[in-house]
């Protein structure tokens, strides 16, 4: 399993960056998790819109999801016929993206499916469990499973035990951390700190840690390090074009 970071930017995209936005790929297959603000132009220095075959979104902030309609356009105003792209989603999440564009128009770029979370389901190779977790708007953190290996990623999330049970034994946790150490109390239940996921993956027995989501201006180094104080593994933060072999 593979992961490619596009975007990693929490809130809106600082110059030059994206926000969130992960290329997860295994045998061939690539899904997009995730598709924030800018994350489309990051994904076709990779790849061409045929070349995506899912896309899990997480919640529907549009820094997670704003960029699914001009992945859309491209597949349906592009000059390849291609098949409806899988989309998968909470019940509601994409309701506001998928009415930027007259009716109709990209009905026949995609096919939705509503995630049920707690549920387990396939997408390609990938078996995935979702899980709700604590955020303003209902956001499903999921665990991909592969080829032996296990990716999860929080979406946005307050700090929860749902984290933990996610990653339980994860390679890799990808997790919001759009603050250093204290989050402001107005956000104490829905998002969390680069320190806060440090104990979550420790506790969890990840392999290791990926810190994404900053808040444009925070210190990377310092959101490593806060993360280090209770986390013995390896901490890395996300950057546009890191790779990540699990």
């Amino acid at each position: 399993m593979r992961l490619t970071v596009l975007g990693s930017c929490g809130a809106y995209p600082e110059a030059g960056q994206a926000c969130s936005g992960y290329l997860v790929e295994h045998d061939g297959f690539r899904l997009l998790v995730d598709l924030g603000y800018a994350v489309v132009p990051r994904l076709f220095e990779h790849l061409t819109a045929a070349g995506v075959d899912a896309v899990f979104i997480s919640h529907g902030h549009p820094d997670h999801c704003a960029d699914l309609n001009p992945l859309l356009r491209a597949r349906v105003l592009g000059d390849e016929e291609l098949p409806p792209l899988p989309v998968y989603a909470l019940p509601g999440a994409l309701d506001a993206v998928l009415a930027l564009d007259r009716p109709g128009m990209l009905a026949d770029g995609y096919v939705l499916h509503e995630l049920i979370p707690g549920n387990d389901l396939g997408i390609g190779p990938f078996g995935a469990q979702t899980r709700l977790l604590p955020h303003s708007r209902p956001n499903a953190g999921v665990r991909l499973a592969a080829g032996g290996q296990v990716l999860t990623y929080t979406g946005d999330t307050g700090p929860d035990d749902g984290v933990v049970g996610l990653a339980r034994g994860a390679d890799l946790l990808l997790a919001e951390a759009s603050f250093i150490d204290q989050v402001p109390e107005d956000s104490r239940r829905t998002l969390s700190s680069a320190r806060q996921q440090g104990r979550q993956a420790a506790e969890a027995g990840a392999g290791r840690l990926l810190l994404t989501h900053l808040l444009p201006g925070t210190d990377p180094d310092a959101a490593r390090a806060a993360a280090e104080r209770g986390y013995r593994g390896e901490v890395g933060v996300a950057t546009p074009g890191l790779v990540v072999e699990l």
